[in-house]
């Protein structure tokens, strides 16, 4: 590995415990990056905010600049490495939202057909109101029952529910708006896209995925295993205090996707950049369905502003039990940024990370 930016080597080391960076060459793609310039922002937030995980920025498909920092088992001294896998959460909307797009492709579904012809038991007036549209866009109206449920008893998440009586239990309540009528993060929403793309296929959700998504785009370590990771994670790492991860596969559609830098930067060229998904399911998976937060289907479309100039970013995070993560690509295909964490940085600074390395490589 080469070690590169304004921070001693061996207070790096002392500060940060491991940490490594690499320029992979790809001159007959675009040319060399500022590496210098992003290790220097990595070196800041280390410094700054006791970062701890991996970093790459790309561009089609391929790293060229990577550095990891700190431990994957604090207590072991076991050092994250970038092919590290951490749980990536609500990424795995934005996977899940390809999957649907797929299916429409196939013409096994429709993002505006009424839910009640995909789900018979589902309930009728309900079924009637609802479309995979404002599911994807978390602007359906449906309560989020299994967050207000498993507050009042947290046990619930220990029970094994098939996904149709977690439709039953957390997808039924009346609707708190019209849909449409505005945002809300509701996981019940994605419990009843994991129902629909169940009973379309005929396959569990998380085969379905592999076959429609995770395997065709030629990702290696993405699955809903959580037996995957090797990454613990933790509230802090200092002194370190780990959190659990447990979730059942219901929910696997809306946060319960583990992951690499690697698969990532490949899902996102792949899906944004390439023919995939056909122009039309592109259109859709990047337009804004709700302006007030900037929500697509299954994810974000940001505004950058980088130099002088404004650019159009696929911007996909997550956070679920100590793990944080990034997932930002330029939609003229310029460049991807991968951050990933296990010591529950805040969201806010690490797509501050995120933008500063974004900014350092232009």
């Amino acid at each position: 590995m080469t070690f590169t930016g304004s921070l001693d080597r061996r207070r790096f080391l002392q500060t940060a415990a491991f940490a490594s960076c690499s320029l992979i060459s790809s001159h007959e793609l675009f040319a060399a990056p500022d590496n210098a310039a992003c290790a220097q922002v990595v070196d800041s937030y280390v410094r700054d905010h006791q970062f701890q995980g991996v970093v790459a920025l790309g561009r089609h498909g391929k790293p060229f600049f990577w550095k990891t920092n700190g431990f994957a088992n604090v207590e072991t001294r076991q050092p994250i490495g970038q092919n590290s896998v951490f749980g990536v959460a609500s990424i795995s909307k934005m996977l899940t939202a390809v999957t649907v797009l797929r299916l429409q492709e196939q013409s096994l579904l429709q993002l505006d057909q009424p839910i009640a012809a995909y789900l018979p038991y589902f309930r009728k007036d309900l079924g009637g109101k609802l479309t995979l549209r404002r599911l994807l866009a978390n602007n359906s109206g449906v309560p989020n029952l299994f967050s207000s449920s498993v507050k009042a008893d947290p046990a619930l998440v220990e029970q094994p529910f098939t996904t149709q009586q977690a439709v039953h239990r957390f997808c039924e309540g009346d609707l708190i708006f019209t849909p449409g009528e505005r945002f809300d993060y509701s996981a019940s929403n994605w419990i009843l896209v994991t129902a629909i793309i169940e009973a379309v296929t005929g396959q569990p959700y998380a085969t379905a995925m592999q076959r429609l998504t995770v395997n065709p785009l030629g990702l290696k370590a993405t699955t809903a295993d959580v037996n995957a990771t090797g990454v613990a994670a933790y509230d802090n790492a200092t002194p370190p205090t780990p959190r659990t991860h447990k979730r059942q596969p219901y929910l696997a559609a809306g946060g319960g996707y583990y992951s690499n830098a690697t698969d990532l930067m490949r899902a996102a060229h792949l899906i944004f950049d390439t023919g995939f998904l056909s122009a039309a399911s592109k259109k859709e998976l990047t337009t804004i369905e709700v302006p007030s937060d900037h929500y697509a289907l299954g994810g974000r479309i940001r505004e950058l502003t980088i130099g002088a100039q404004t650019v159009h970013a696929a911007w996909d995070t997550g956070n679920t039990s100590g793990y944080r993560s990034v997932l930002g690509h330029r939609l003229d295909g310029k460049a991807t940024v991968v951050v990933l964490n296990n010591t529950s940085m805040s969201q806010k600074t690490l797509d501050e990370f995120s933008d500063a390395l974004l900014a350092a490589f232009a």
